[in-house]
């Protein structure tokens, strides 16, 4: 179950930073801004993307080994 939760919060951490890098830098890749209803809150999504990975690390680290 740790190494799920990581794998999740990993993937959550990717598609938040790139959400963020696409806003800022026009870089076209991630899945946040394909996706039609978070048309115009594509910051907000990205972000709460990091909050969503930082949270599922910390319940990684929570849980016991195996």
């Amino acid at each position: 179950m740790k190494q799920l939760l990581e794998i999740i919060g990993f993937i959550a951490l990717v598609q938040g930073v790139a959400g963020l890098l696409h806003e800022f830098t026009d870089l076209h890749w991630g899945l946040v801004q394909r996706l039609g209803f978070l048309d115009g809150h594509e910051i907000y999504a990205s972000a709460a993307l990091l909050v969503l990975s930082f949270a599922l690390f910390a319940a990684a680290e929570s849980r016991k080994s195996g």
